[in-house]
């Protein structure tokens, strides 16, 4: 498996990947609609775009938007997409994606990487905290996870 950072003419590897992502929380399954999305944050440095590959196969992807702080005066990062694809979970995707994301923003000066998920995706929720990802105070409808660099 291979993780690569994707620009502008990468951006149809992660299409078919964040279109089930929004299925997966309960959105209307449109490429049409994904690929735009995608490729606007792209042109527009918008996002910064990981893909996990097996073989010629995208099987998973993050995507990070930037944080800006005044008061620490610095960039840090929301992870705020993480999918990988149903057949290719339990393989260690998902982590290897993360600690991609944590190098990239530690390497950029972050102090953290931020990201929410559901308060029922246990799954999600077990793989964070075991990559030293900080559950902080809950709502009623989401979890936020942190990770000081």
């Amino acid at each position: 498996m291979q993780i690569k950072q994707i620009s502008i003419v990468d951006y149809q590897l992660v299409t078919g990947l964040f279109n089930q992502y929004r299925v997966f929380y309960k959105q209307v399954s449109d490429i049409a609609l994904a690929e735009s999305y995608i490729k606007n944050r792209l042109e527009h440095n918008e996002s910064v775009i990981f893909v996990a590959i097996d073989g010629d196969e995208p099987v998973g992807f993050t995507q990070l938007y930037p944080l800006l702080s005044s008061v620490r005066a610095t960039k840090n990062w929301l992870l705020n997409d993480l999918f990988v694809d149903a057949a290719h979970r339990k393989q260690g995707i998902g982590e290897a994606l993360l600690q991609t994301a944590y190098d990239f923003a530690k390497s950029h000066g972050a102090t953290f990487i931020e990201l929410e998920t559901s308060v029922d995706n246990f799954t999600a929720q077990s793989l964070y905290e075991a990559t030293g990802f900080v559950r902080q105070p809950a709502n009623t409808t989401s979890y936020y996870y942190r990770k000081a660099i």
